[in-house]
């Protein structure tokens, strides 16, 4: 399936309206936002380099962006579960994955649940234990409120949505998620086969131990920790560098390109 600069569309996947984007054209390329974010938030400053060579398909998840809540819990599984069954919709066999913080972890739930779907994964300051943030982090969480949530990124969903009980519908679903997240097994981890790049900041709101822990569960895995945030080396919009690099789109780029040898 080829198909170039198509504007934003819907499929309705499980229940769920979800928006979509395609750009570019080549072999499929994913590209799952994080939380509280769609993808012109978190991917809108690289989103045209990786088009340049890939068939670049945008996401937003339920209660982002432009994809309305359906009622109920969101879930990394049910968010994985959606993007699987909107590649299906596209008729696409098989593409590379890459996900942001929150995204990362759907990402990385997609290469367990459907691997059949995933070439390759790349998994951007993300976690699968508790034990990936400090605790200052989780108990941040206990009483976060949408008043905690960074300006930008309220103000990029009512730009799309100026529906402020949708705001508030968004952060709750991502906030609960995370209060009530559970540690993956490292059986589950191991079973993401695929080549896979596990990339973040030296100052990520990520440990690096877990970065690094994270890498080496992984059977097929490159390591990249960059002199960075969480975020800034992709342009995430609340995490922009002054000078415009984006250091990630290159080692991303020849991740995905090169041939394994």
């Amino acid at each position: 399936m080829t198909q170039t600069n198509i504007g934003g569309n819907y499929a309705v996947v499980n229940g769920l309206k979800m928006y979509y984007e395609i750009h570019g054209e080549g072999f499929p390329l994913v590209l799952i936002h994080g939380g509280g974010s769609d993808i012109g938030v978190t991917f809108g400053r690289i989103l045209s380099a990786f088009a340049q060579n890939h068939q670049v398909i945008g996401v937003d998840l339920q209660a982002h962006g432009r994809t309305p809540d359906r009622g109920v819990p969101t879930s990394f599984e049910q968010d994985a579960d959606d993007v699987a069954a909107l590649l299906k919709h596209l008729d696409i066999k098989q593409a590379d994955i890459m996900g942001f913080s929150n995204g990362g972890n759907t990402a990385m739930q997609v290469a367990i649940r459907h691997p059949q779907l995933v070439h390759k994964i790349v998994i951007a300051s993300s976690f699968y234990k508790r034990s990936g943030f400090d605790d200052w982090f989780w108990d941040f969480m206990k009483n976060a409120t949408l008043d905690s949530m960074p300006k930008p990124l309220q103000d990029a969903f009512l730009a799309i949505n100026n529906d402020q009980a949708a705001l508030e519908i968004m952060h709750k679903r991502d906030l609960h998620r995370m209060q009530g997240f559970q540690d993956w097994s490292d059986e589950a981890i191991r079973s993401i086969t695929m080549p896979a790049l596990v990339i973040a900041g030296d100052k990520d709101v990520i440990r690096p131990e877990h970065t690094l822990e994270l890498y080496r569960m992984l059977p097929d895995a490159q390591l990249c920790i960059l002199p960075a945030g969480h975020g800034d080396y992709i342009g995430e919009i609340s995490e922009v560098r002054e000078d415009g690099n984006y250091p990630a789109v290159t080692i991303i780029e020849e991740f995905l390109t090169k041939a394994k040898a």
